[in-house]
């Protein structure tokens, strides 16, 4: 389905002024607005024409395995072609390795529009971008010059190789290990699981980023090491590196999610020893938002099929009289409870785009800028990463939902759509770190560990945000709510503090509460801001653009008085301590 253009101009232009921020940075021939639009035409009339109608097709062929060689689905290798030869390969990459040189966000928008059009193949070209940054903050410089140049160009594709059979998200015990041969390169020998897109025929080559430890390596995280390992070598041989099955999923079939086997397979040391992690959270982090994003875009083509549907399916009057007097019964769309659902998706949906935007900002300042700015973005960043991932896949999942209620009995069924999206939404809330521990990240790593810092910075945007609102002769106590939950949310984060001081229990049973109030929280700024920029544009507005700049302000009023709400369970669950939690052994929980 397709991404809603008309959102994506407004936020970029109208919320958060993108053509501005491009020139507060400093950037080189720096994109203005008619650029932008121009990028915003040419991307979607791609992903609509190319990229669309495969995914039904994707998810009823699915990749197949034959030989070790991985096929996609019909379609999958000619719509890449398309995409290398678009030259969307190396929009926002390094100009001195083949990219084009444009600022990261911009990346953001065209990735948008390839998951709405189809998310199991975007993924492909999305883990070799996680690839060229990991590559271009902590390779050498002939591993970029090796590397980079046909990462960029689309000739070869990247994964990023983590999990094994028996360590899961525990990285920590990874066995895949890397001997050393005496040219200076590495045997890197062990199997890897659920590696998406980790086999496929859209390129001539694949590289692997891959976690392995070096021979007497401390135990643990601290352990680990960073390998390049590709699929062809450097000198044009095959690499020991073979894909031994492809799982089976709920979801996503498009996508080829793979069992790799290395069989001291020819790998290039990253960085330096033991410091595999922390190079590899580069990309990781990276990947974390670009699943938010996914969530997103799922969401967004589930409510236009649910929107479409409730306006066409006619059943029942209104209660309070017919709204189609010519027509045998009046459409869902009419009925109040339908309108729950379809307003608690586009509140979900439009409040997590802005979201991205946002944090696609705060991410190009973090890279382009230098000194105290660029550390504050930093540190804002990392505060906001946990709560895009976390929250925006699970509202996802629960707005992909919505979207079937709205259909009814033929939400369940196949030729109506929306159920894929149900299923490829399911794993957002899991890889790249299950919410559990994005929760766990925010609250232990991104809050107690650093005393806040980036709470602290958010709770300025969000003051800044309620003080906008106020103004507002129309949403003026929204903004006070707003500002009424920042001091609550700086308040209850001492308080969690404190009790995990107590009890270090506490942190992992308050987590998941503390990352789901965060993002409520912070979706209410985004709605804040959305709020203002649309009130601002409603006075020099007529026609159809009254209608959506007042249907803005309407969902943003949803969401304060419908969803914000939640924030006060989240707040019970986690004033009520971890003992109801805890308090049971493992014998008495098990004996149901």
């Amino acid at each position: 389905m397709p991404a809603s253009l008309r959102d994506m101009r407004f936020l970029m232009h109208d919320v958060f002024d993108y053509a501005g921020h491009y020139q507060s940075l400093g950037v080189d021939d720096a994109p203005d607005r008619a650029l932008l639009d121009s990028i915003l035409d040419e991307a979607h009339r791609f992903t609509e024409g190319e990229l669309a109608p495969l995914n039904r097709i994707g998810d009823e062929h699915g990749c197949q395995l034959n030989d070790g060689v991985v096929t996609t689905p019909p379609g999958f290798k000619a719509a890449y072609t398309g995409y290398v030869e678009g030259g969307w390969a190396s929009l926002s990459g390094d100009k001195a390795y083949g990219g084009q040189g444009l600022p990261d966000s911009i990346s953001l928008f065209l990735e948008e529009l390839m998951c709405c059009a189809c998310m199991a193949w975007t993924m492909y070209p999305g883990l070799s971008r996680g690839a060229v940054s990991a590559l271009d903050a902590h390779g050498s410089p002939e591993q970029k010059e090796q590397f980079l140049s046909p990462l960029l160009s689309g000739e070869w594709t990247g994964t990023m190789c983590l999990t094994e059979p028996h360590a899961g998200s525990d990285v920590g015990l990874a066995r895949t290990r890397a001997e050393p041969l005496a040219d200076g390169a590495y045997a890197v020998t062990g199997t890897k699981i659920f590696i998406s897109a980790g086999e496929h025929d859209l390129a001539d080559n694949i590289v692997h980023l891959v976690l392995a430890r070096l021979p007497d390596a401390p135990e643990g995280t601290r352990g680990i090491s960073m390998f390049i390992v590709p699929k062809v070598d450097l000198d044009g041989s095959r690499n020991s590196v073979t894909c031994g099955a492809i799982e089976k999923k709920m979801g996503m079939h498009g996508n080829a999610t793979c069992v790799l086997n290395f069989e001291a397979a020819r790998g290039y040391l990253v960085g330096e020893p033991n410091r595999g992690m922390k190079n590899m959270f580069t990309m990781m982090n990276a990947a974390r938002l670009v699943v938010g994003l996914q969530g997103i875009c799922g969401a967004q083509s589930a409510l236009s099929l649910a929107l479409d549907y409730a306006n066409e399916r006619l059943q029942m009057r209104s209660l309070s009289g017919a709204k189609a007097p010519d027509k045998p019964a009046d459409p869902i769309i009419v009925h109040p409870d339908v309108r729950r659902l379809l307003l608690t998706q586009r509140a979900i949906v439009e409040g997590g785009r802005a979201l991205i935007y946002y944090a696609g900002q705060v991410a190009d300042r973090a890279t382009q800028l230098d000194g105290e700015e660029a550390q504050r973005a930093t540190q804002l960043l990392d505060f906001l990463t946990p709560i895009i991932k976390g929250t925006l896949t699970e509202l996802a999942f629960e707005s992909a939902n919505n979207a079937i209620q709205v259909f009814g009995g033929h939400g369940y069924i196949r030729e109506t759509g929306v159920e894929q999206y149900v299923r490829d939404l399911r794993i957002t809330t899991i890889y790249e770190g299950t919410t559990g521990i994005q929760g766990l990240d925010l609250l232990g790593r991104k809050i107690l560990q650093v005393q806040g810092i980036g709470l602290m910075h958010y709770l300025g945007e969000v003051s800044e945000a309620a003080a906008a609102l106020q103004q507002s002769a129309t949403q003026a106590d929204l903004g006070e709510r707003l500002q009424a939950l920042g001091n609550e949310w700086g308040e209850l984060a001492l308080n969690v503090g404190g009790s995990a001081q107590k009890n270090l229990e506490e942190v992992g049973a308050a987590s998941v509460d503390f990352l789901m109030y965060s993002g409520y929280a912070v979706l209410a700024t985004c709605w804040a801001r959305v709020a203002v920029a649309a009130e601002r544009a409603l006075a020099d507005s007529s026609g159809g653009e009254r209608d959506y700049l007042e249907g803005k302000l309407a969902t943003a009023r949803f969401y304060f008085e419908r969803l914000l709400p939640r924030t006060a369970a989240h707040k019970a669950a986690m004033e009520s301590g971890a003992d109801n939690l805890m308090g049971l052994n493992a014998e008495s929980l098990s004996a149901c």
